[in-house]
């Protein structure tokens, strides 16, 4: 175990550090190398500081904030990092600079495989880190607190792995405050949330339930939570006292809980979901066959259904209901070989995306924790990612992620997962071909100022090939030995690209998926206009 020495301390610092701050770098240094950790938790550490690397950690998590609605809040947080970045590793560290602890000092498990080689104070990663969750708490305040442990952690990795001292990591923390601080002085955070956008689709006058008769109404709780939204069962319970309330256990099918309803003698008129995307298409899927109207209860982490739709609360569904009014939508049919079509309400996608969902589920039943879960997944699918060799309509190609969404979407996006019409008829299709292996981390850019960053930092490609059809059919080829899962609203499909494969002669799967204009009513308030895409007309 090494030591660190006051001399060889002062020695290596830069002149304009004072004496007094050189001491208290060598005591920091022999207290935290001091510490006999697991090499678990080197490792962790190790993976940590790894993952904040070109701020890959806080672009994902920019991306989850923009998915979720929380968009300034995100825009924010990218800009302080990228301005104190510039500010850390073009001025403060040509200004103070200073060595970094020798590896002599450094426990051998703690030590990064390629050793930072720029000068020292302050630390660009602290910084970064404390301007992102700075410039988030500006404009969500729980949000920022939410984030705050996390840029700490990062901060405190880089005293771990013997990459920085700890004045380095104090002044960056400092640095990356302070430069969020000045922007907010710059440009006001703005009070509260923005107004919602105009809601897609045509009004559809649907049967009216005041007191929840006739509603067969399946809670799935396991589909994630918001921090800010009511609990829905309660609302249901007080608001529609008539209505059956199922909630689902551990491992339950959904959907035959909902055949087994409707095999009733007397079957529900309205099936409901409280769920996230995935919960909905299995409801919807169910409401298509029994030619029954869908009530959808915001209970998921994204519910990127329900937003366009304009359910933007439990009370708004329940009211909705309550007046019969409602909405036509279009929805996807995904099918493999004979199997029967699976039902797609928002997006479906074979690549990088997929294997991000799956480990994202993998991690959250031991997180207990959907966003802490797809942070953590987000490193190690871009770690490992591997191209998908595909062929659509005839054409080869290789692919980090193809991407097929129900209606069109916003075009500055790589990732279709926010549908913009309920009802126009169409699929959008999204080719993120394969290159720089860094460029992966399109597939899960999924708001449109992360992706104009990340365009600019050319992290993405500036153009993604983009097209619209009715019908699309793909053939997906091994990767690494096994047939990748297709994706589709939040759930990973394996069984049926197995089976399909199983069919071929060759190994790999065919697919198709296949627009159906009008399948299923959705209650939703009603807006009393033409149709018309989320914020705006056509």
């Amino acid at each position: 175990m090494g030591v660190v020495t006051g001399v060889r301390v002062a020695v290596r610092r830069a002149r304009l550090l004072p004496a007094w701050a050189q001491r208290a770098d060598a005591a920091a240094a022999r207290r935290v190398n001091g510490w006999h950790s697991h090499p678990n938790v080197d490792r962790f550490w190790s993976r940590l500081t790894g993952f904040a690397d070109k701020g890959v950690l806080w672009f994902t998590i920019a991306g989850v904030l923009a998915v979720v609605g929380r968009r300034r809040a995100a825009a924010r947080g990218i800009l302080s990092l990228v301005a104190a970045s510039a500010l850390t590793n073009l001025i403060a560290k040509r200004v103070f600079g200073g060595d970094r602890p020798t590896l002599e000092d450094v426990p051998i498990g703690r030590r990064l495989p390629v050793q930072p080689s720029s000068r020292t104070f302050p630390s660009g990663h602290s910084a970064s880190a404390a301007a992102f969750a700075t410039g988030v708490a500006f404009e969500a305040p729980r949000l920022g607190a939410a984030i705050a442990p996390v840029a700490v952690g990062v901060a405190y990795s880089r005293l771990h792995v013997g990459a920085h001292w700890l004045s380095d990591v104090l002044g960056g923390l400092a640095l990356g405050a302070g430069v969020a601080a000045v922007g907010a002085a710059a440009v006001r955070p703005r009070p509260g949330p923005p107004p919602p956008p105009l809601p897609a689709g045509s009004d559809r006058q649907l049967p009216a339930s005041p007191d929840g008769e006739g509603a067969f109404v399946v809670v799935n709780r396991s589909s994630g939570t918001s921090v800010v939204r009511a609990d829905p069962i309660e609302v249901i319970e007080q608001r529609l006292p008539r209505a059956e309330v199922r909630i689902l256990d551990d491992g339950e099918d959904l959907g035959a809980v909902v055949r087994e309803a409707l095999a009733r003698p007397v079957p529900p008129r309205i099936l409901g979901v409280c769920g996230g995307d995935g919960s909905v298409a299995s409801v919807a899927h169910e409401a298509r066959r029994a030619g029954l109207p869908l009530l959808i209860v915001p209970g998921g982490t994204f519910n990127h259904f329900a937003r366009t739709a304009g359910i933007s609360s439990p009370e708004v569904a329940v009211e909705a209901l309550q007046r019969g009014e409602g909405v036509r939508a279009d929805v996807a049919e995904l099918v493999f070989g004979d199997a029967e079509p699976i039902t797609v309400i928002n997006a479906a996608s074979v690549g990088v995306y997929p294997d991000f969902v799956a480990a994202r589920d993998a991690l959250q039943r031991r997180l207990r924790n959907k966003w802490l879960a797809g942070v953590v997944a987000a490193e190690g699918v871009l770690r490992r990612a591997a191209p998908t060799a595909v062929v659509i309509d005839g054409r080869r190609t290789q692919v980090w992620t193809l991407f097929v969404g129900v209606g069109r979407n916003d075009h500055d996006t790589p990732a279709p997962l926010q549908r913009q019409y309920l009802d126009d008829g169409l699929l959008e299709v999204r080719v993120l071909h394969a290159g720089s292996h860094i460029r992966a981390v399109a597939s899960l850019a999924f708001g449109r100022r992360s992706a104009g960053l990340l365009r600019r930092l050319r992290l993405i490609p500036e153009r993604v090939e983009a097209f619209t059809a009715t019908e699309l059919s793909v053939d997906v080829r091994p990767r690494r030995g096994q047939a990748p899962g297709f994706a589709h609203d939040g759930e990973v499909a394996l069984e049926g690209p197995t089976a399909a494969s199983a069919d071929l002669s060759a190994p790999g799967y065919r697919t198709t998926v296949r627009i159906v204009p009008g399948a299923v009513d959705v209650y939703r308030p009603a807006v009393r206009t033409a149709a018309q895409p989320m914020g705006g007309t056509r």
